[in-house]
């Protein structure tokens, strides 16, 4: 179906190809399909972005041909219909219209208006944590995410991360099992562990509230705030590696073996957070002497040595995934 407007426009905007894309908008209004549909099959019809724009439910849908539906403002190049109710049905196609862009408008304005009044069904008060739920939810649409942002008084297109909490954080937040959830533009102080997601388009917050979960999981006590985007690769461990993978690995076990001595940890932790033996010690208020006796300890039993930038990262990145096992278990 991807851009069929513009081969049937090539062969003639007579009656028949008129009657086709009637039948098509028909089709949809009779099927009651969502407003995601609407606007991702009219952009596949035009083959180029289109859109729906309703300011009052908090919609500014849009679609590339054959593309995923987005949240974006009305393109100034873009040929608009207006409805009832300040709604705007938009396509923006580069160079001359097609020469059923006027019927695909005037169809895909009829579409909107019905299925509009379809789909208004009612969504919990304003702040009820369950429109943040929806918000943060993978199985719905665009449109409904859209909706509860803008009952929660958050335009689509607005900066926004997601924290992944363990314990008490400030901000509009909702519980989802153990972990709690918070709408924020800024990373407020935590009493706890803190996975932080990456700043996008509110209408990603899904993709931003994944990010923070994956953060969570490389938090310890030695570092109780993670933000995603410092994790670099080690994000993209996360979806590879299970709990066993990790655990199978021989540095991991050796850290394992490396927890049953008091404190060991720590001092491992410090040594990677600082670089060096004697800022570990500060940080620890240790003797230096007392912090080389414990690492040379911890040598032996990791059987590569510490004092090389080679030896520290590969004490991080066993350091890391230990933390991810244990925070995935």
């Amino acid at each position: 179906m991807r851009g069929l407007l513009l081969r049937l426009s090539g062969l003639d905007a007579d009656a028949e190809s008129a009657v086709r894309v009637i039948g098509f908008f028909d089709r949809l209004i009779t099927e009651r399909v969502g407003l995601d549909a609407l606007v991702r099959s009219t952009a596949e019809l035009a083959g180029c972005p289109v859109g729906l724009h309703a300011p009052g439910q908090g919609l500014m849908l849009r679609a590339d041909g054959g593309g995923a539906v987005t949240a974006g403002p009305v393109p100034k190049s873009a040929v608009v219909r207006g409805l009832e109710g300040g709604v705007e049905v938009w396509v923006a196609r580069e160079g001359a219209p097609a020469p059923l862009d006027d019927m695909l408008l005037e169809r895909f304005a009829i579409a909107a208006a019905v299925l509009l009044e379809h789909s208004s069904v009612p969504l919990p008060e304003l702040g009820d944590p369950a429109l943040i739920e929806l918000v943060l939810s993978e199985g719905v649409g665009t449109a409904e995410r859209s909706r509860a942002l803008h009952l929660l008084g958050i335009v689509a297109t607005a900066p926004l991360r997601v924290l992944a909490a363990i314990g008490d954080v400030a901000g509009r937040s909702v519980l989802l099992g153990n972990v709690r959830a918070v709408l924020a533009t800024e990373v407020p102080p935590a009493c706890g562990r803190l996975g932080v997601g990456p700043l996008l388009p509110a209408i990603d917050a899904a993709r931003s509230w994944q990010a923070a979960r994956v953060a969570l999981k490389y938090t310890s006590d030695s570092e109780p705030v993670v933000w995603w985007e410092k994790l670099g690769s080690l994000a993209h461990i996360a979806e590879q590696l299970s709990p066993a993978d990790v655990a199978a690995l021989p540095d991991v076990q050796a850290l394992d073996r490396l927890a049953a001595e008091p404190g060991l940890i720590t001092v491992l932790d410090a040594l990677c957070g600082t670089g060096s033996v004697r800022k570990a010690a500060a940080a620890l208020h240790r003797h230096h002497s007392t912090m080389t006796a414990r690492l040379a300890r911890a040598e032996s039993m990791l059987g590569f040595e510490l004092d090389s930038a080679s030896g520290r990262f590969r004490l991080h990145l066993a350091l890391m995934l230990r933390r991810l096992r244990d925070n995935s278990a």
